[in-house]
């Protein structure tokens, strides 16, 4: 299934968008901008990624550019009489509308980690989702100013919010800066360009020349998992990605995804997706039809 490019106006006197939805909620789709997003209103299926799950009212997620995302009503929401039954409020940015430097300046390490962790699709934790909440409420009554001034205390608890939720696998995210050369980045630089092969720590080992001990701790620390367990996700997540396009059969994704065989392809996707491969493409094309 791929995702249609469908952006919302900006209009000309604004530099970030702030807008009410109570149209139906656009399909599966994606943009370059940052996007918040707070469904008011509706309970369905949410898609992230390669990420599938139940949303209610004041699910809060944010999201990085070119994320792709749905947010899929259940029927009951969809009334011949009444119309669309949905509301939710969203508010966009692009990454330098308050210049090039902004979100990289020390000040901001933090909410710049998180914008960047925003290329996974990110959930708030209740104590941030209510903050959050209560400012989006009020955003869009407010004048141009004073929405500015909002956004930018919004900022200020994104910042200050260290146990989020990364909804899809790694292999959505950003690709890595070419000229960005610490250990990490190029750890990821190698998972990325080996993943499909017979990748090891052997091999990332001698690519970024640190020592088991150190690079096991270091990598932990950035990703929030092992080596192995994100090697696992990034296979998962770009199996997911071949799995709605309907061009190859499940044994052939699962090698093509760096899989040695099906059982361990199916017992590591379930593991991880919480569904056998052939339940995801069923959920995936089920949400198609509905278009």
């Amino acid at each position: 299934m791929k995702a249609q490019n469908i952006r919302l106006i900006k209009e000309p006197d604004k530099s970030f968008i702030v807008y009410y939805e109570k149209n139906v909620f656009s399909r599966w789709h994606q943009h370059p901008e940052y996007e918040l997003i707070l469904i008011l209103k509706g309970k369905g299926k949410r898609m992230v990624g390669d990420n599938i799950d139940r949303f209610e009212e004041n699910d809060l997620v944010l999201l990085g550019p070119y994320v792709p995302h749905e947010w899929l009503c259940d029927e009951s929401y969809f009334s011949s009489t009444e119309g669309f039954k949905g509301e939710g409020i969203v508010i966009q940015f692009l990454p330098d509308f308050l210049g090039t430097q902004f979100f990289e300046i020390p000040e901001n390490k933090f909410l710049n980690k998180l914008l960047q962790d925003a290329s996974s699709g990110i959930k708030f934790p209740l104590k941030t989702r209510q903050k959050l909440i209560a400012l989006m409420q009020v955003i869009t009554q407010l004048s141009i100013t004073e929405q500015l001034y909002t956004l930018l205390s919004i900022f200020k608890i994104l910042s200050q919010c260290n146990d989020y939720t990364l909804l899809c696998s790694p292999i959505f995210m950003k690709p890595f800066h070419p000229n960005t050369r610490t250990p990490m980045h190029k750890a990821l630089q190698y998972i990325l360009q080996n993943f499909q092969n017979d990748t090891n720590i052997k091999g990332v080992l001698a690519f970024t020349k640190m020592s088991n001990t150190a690079f096991c701790k270091a990598f932990k620390i950035s990703y929030r998992m092992t080596f192995k367990e994100y090697l696992l996700s990034i296979r998962v997540g770009y199996a997911c990605n071949l799995l709605t396009d309907d061009n190859l059969n499940i044994s052939e994704i699962a090698y093509n995804s760096g899989f040695e065989n099906i059982s361990n392809f199916n017992r590591q996707f379930k593991k991880i997706k919480g569904v056998t491969p052939s339940q995801f493409i069923k959920q995936h094309s089920s949400s198609k039809k509905l278009h």
